[in-house]
């Protein structure tokens, strides 16, 4: 190869280099450096004690949780109390939060990592309210960030076997903020169900139940002496059977109920609250609960209203013989118990404003007719076989 030859390929190599440095520098144009630091905390001084509200919005759905006085209350379903256990984790999760790792950014970069606003894109902001109701911060929430994983698996919502550890974040919609987080956040949902305070009320050691239908003949009331004796069903006829097992159930009728959502603007008539099923219960301790059941709505639900009554023993009734020390400590017991009872009915009789949306499996025993307390009777039929097959046989006489 001689001079010239040789010049011209050092030329073509130059150029060549040239062009590809172009195109490199072209290509990361307008990306930088995220300024957050690793581990450093993505909300500093962030006063959670100054909060009063917070709003999750993504697409055309949005959520407020406004604190009042010292209550939480969801806007979405009426002002209904909202769980304050839940928004303290929340927000509790904010104040952690920490960087974990940098982020080449610019703005070509931010539908890649789904920080895009909610209302251009699949985004999820979240905005922290002042005491005037106004954003003092926000975050937008974009793609989260998993671990594990395989094959592409719907039921998993993504990769097969694969979990959120993380997500990408954005603080008060400024770029240079973006940063992959130590927590997905994934209850960052417009979803108002999730956010409600799901105590409602409470039925213990129920003596007495009337169940009544739109059908006189499906109606029944059982009732017992104490909370551990068995039920007995009222005005029963000779040739009933009833089943025990199907009545002991009872015993603990809805003694942890839960509800789904909350109905606003419950139209009696449409939710056939106007025809309902009713139980009424009594308690050992005094306490009345009417419940009303509408017909059955999407998903096996039904609406529910309660109302609950108590007359409170306000005095205690001393003992003839009680010593001073004595007369103390049972006072003391007794206001203490008292102020429970007081705050249980004032808390249940607030919340028997609404109307719910409730599971079947949760009322399912109130929705029994009289005649499903009985004795199946093919079980029984079948029982009186096995009992007949199973009686001795006798054995012809062989003389001694």
């Amino acid at each position: 190869m001689n001079t010239k030859q040789l010049a011209i390929l050092v030329a073509v190599g130059l150029a060549l280099g040239g062009a590809g440095l172009y195109v490199r520098n072209q290509q990361s144009a307008g990306y930088q450096q995220s300024s957050s630091q690793i581990g450093g905390a993505v909300l500093p001084g962030f006063d959670a004690s100054a909060l009063s509200g917070l709003r999750i919005t993504q697409g055309t759905n949005q959520l407020n949780i406004l604190k009042s006085g010292n209550d939480w209350t969801v806007k979405e379903r009426g002002g209904y109390p909202a769980n304050f256990g839940s928004i303290q984790e929340f927000v509790r999760k904010l104040v952690d939060l920490k960087a974990t790792q940098p982020v080449q950014i610019g703005p070509s970069r931010l539908p890649v990592l789904e920080l895009i606003a909610p209302d251009k894109g699949p985004g999820v902001l979240v905005e922290l309210l002042g005491a005037d109701g106004k954003t003092t911060r926000s975050l937008l929430l974009g793609k989260k960030h998993t671990k594990g994983g395989g094959q592409e698996d719907p039921g998993m919502g993504g990769m097969g076997g694969a979990w959120p550890i993380g997500r990408y974040i954005m603080v008060d919609n400024k770029i240079e903020t973006v940063a992959l987080v130590n927590e997905p956040l994934a209850n960052a949902e417009p979803k108002p169900d999730q956010w409600l305070e799901k105590e409602w009320f409470k039925v213990e050691q129920p003596v007495s139940v009337t169940i009544t239908h739109p059908e006189a003949t499906n109606s029944f009331s059982l009732t017992r002496t104490n909370e551990f004796s068995e039920w007995t069903l009222v005005g029963a006829k000779p040739e009933d059977k009833v089943d025990t097992a199907k009545t002991g159930i009872f015993s603990s009728l809805l003694s942890s109920p839960s509800f789904d959502d909350v109905i606003l603007d419950a139209q009696p008539a449409t939710l056939g609250l106007d025809h309902p099923v009713q139980a009424k219960i009594r308690t050992s301790s005094g306490w009345t609960y009417t419940i009303k059941i509408g017909k059955a709505q999407e998903g096996d639900r039904y609406p529910v209203q309660f109302v609950t009554e108590a007359q409170l023993l306000t005095q205690r009734n001393p003992a003839k013989d009680e010593k001073k020390e004595e007369a103390e400590k049972f006072n003391k017991d007794f206001a203490e118990k008292l102020k429970k009872q007081q705050e249980k009915l004032a808390a249940e009789q607030s919340r028997g404003r609404w109307t719910y949306l409730v599971s079947k499996w949760s009322i399912d025993s109130i929705l029994k007719k009289r005649s499903e307390l009985m004795v199946d009777p093919k079980k029984d039929a079948a029982a009186d076989n096995a009992e007949g097959l199973s009686a001795p046989v006798g054995f012809p006489n062989l003389g001694q």
